[in-house]
């Protein structure tokens, strides 16, 4: 699979997972119609869905995921929510996607 289709079904994934669960936080904390925990939910089990699209396995698949939702929910609270994320956020989080990248993207031994 190549990098960049790869890079865009985690993108994907990260999308589904944080709208799907910002739909049912809305709902639960901002006291929004039910139809938005609901609609949440399906867009969540989507996300589990769409994780399956990688060829990678499970393991390193939901490892090199965190990383790279790290960056999507910061990008989310920036652009939805209006937080500001400080040096110390873009670092950490360029850490991360640098370690997910590692974990998925280097190439190994068959042996």
């Amino acid at each position: 699979m190549s990098v960049v289709r790869s890079l865009l079904i985690f993108i994907l994934a990260g999308l589904f997972e944080i709208g799907g669960g910002y739909l049912v936080w809305q709902w639960l904390k901002a006291d929004k119609p039910l139809w938005y925990g609901l609609l949440g939910g399906v867009i969540l089990a989507l996300y589990g869905v769409v994780a399956t699209w990688q060829t990678a396995n499970f393991g390193r698949v939901y490892a090199a995921y965190g990383g790279i939702f790290i960056v999507l929910a910061l990008i989310w609270a920036w652009k939805v929510d209006g937080f500001r994320p400080d040096k110390y956020d873009i670092i950490g989080a360029l850490v991360a996607l640098l370690g997910a990248c590692i974990i998925v993207y280097m190439p190994r031994n068959a042996g």
